[in-house]
């Protein structure tokens, strides 16, 4: 059993963080959610139906992926992809004139990536633009389809500050516009915590959940990994965890293996 005891109700249109480190089952409460694993025990409700049964409501971002510089597919067909790639492929150029359908589908994809501010380079090939700007364009996929549920998978991992600063503002600045549920996986709650509603904290088989005030505290971390836990506070408002395995403050970088701020 990686967790267990996680009671959550998430209502429409907040904006709610996975935290943890590594190996706790993040990414794996994430795919109860879409379906991909059953629950050992409990039960799970998404968006009123059994898991894998709304996938058609829900937008979906894995763990980041780089794009090969050399990739000449533009950011504008990779959005596209988001509303009908898994039936037809990289659409035809010009299919647009084609039909209502085709148009209605240029449309959303227009609306899509003016709504992430990615309209300036999303004619140009996604390899040739900054990571910052591929994870805008790879939300705008995400949300091609309207979903009513918004899974992001370490949407901010890899990226540098002021890119995570600019990522976390458009993520919650949707939830609130769109009114989309966002369930984000993260590593590091410092960029996301203003935006916050609630949280679930998993640790060490176990997890809690509620609001930040409530969960990133003292009293509930220490009683969650069942050793002394002290949060503090800097004076740019930032967390900071002593005393747990990996603090959300300053954590290992997944594919270089090197401490990072």
């Amino acid at each position: 059993m990686l967790w267990s005891g996680v009671d959550l109700d998430v209502p429409a249109g907040e904006f709610v963080a996975i935290l943890g480190p590594n190996g706790v089952g993040k990414s794996t409460l994430v795919k109860a959610v879409l379906g991909l694993l059953p629950l050992a025990a409990g039960q799970l409700s998404v968006l009123g139906r059994p898991p894998g049964k709304a996938s058609h409501r829900i937008g979906y971002l894995p763990q980041r992926r780089s794009f090969d510089p050399g990739l000449r597919v533009r950011g504008i067909d990779v959005v596209r992809c988001g509303l009908d790639g898994d039936r037809w492929g990289l659409p035809f150029p010009g299919a647009a004139r084609f039909s209502a359908r085709a148009r209605r589908a240029a449309a959303r994809v227009d609306d899509v990536i003016g709504l992430v501010g990615a309209g300036a380079y999303a004619q140009r090939p996604v390899g040739q633009v900054s990571g910052g700007e591929q994870q805008r364009l790879l939300i705008a996929q995400a949300l091609a389809r309207q979903p009513e549920l918004l899974v992001l998978d370490e949407p901010l991992d890899s990226l540098d500050l002021p890119n995570q600063a600019a990522v976390a503002a458009l993520i919650a600045r949707i939830s609130r516009a769109e009114q989309v549920t966002v369930l984000m996986v993260a590593h590091d709650v410092n960029p996301i915590l203003p935006y916050l509603d609630k949280v679930i904290y998993i640790a060490a088989g176990g997890a809690v959940s509620g609001s930040p005030a409530d969960v990133i505290t003292s009293t509930t971390l220490t009683r969650l990994y069942g050793t002394p836990i002290e949060v503090l506070r800097t004076s740019d408002g930032r967390l900071v965890v002593v005393g747990q395995p990996e603090a959300p403050a300053v954590h290992t970088d997944r594919h270089t293996g090197i401490p990072r701020p």
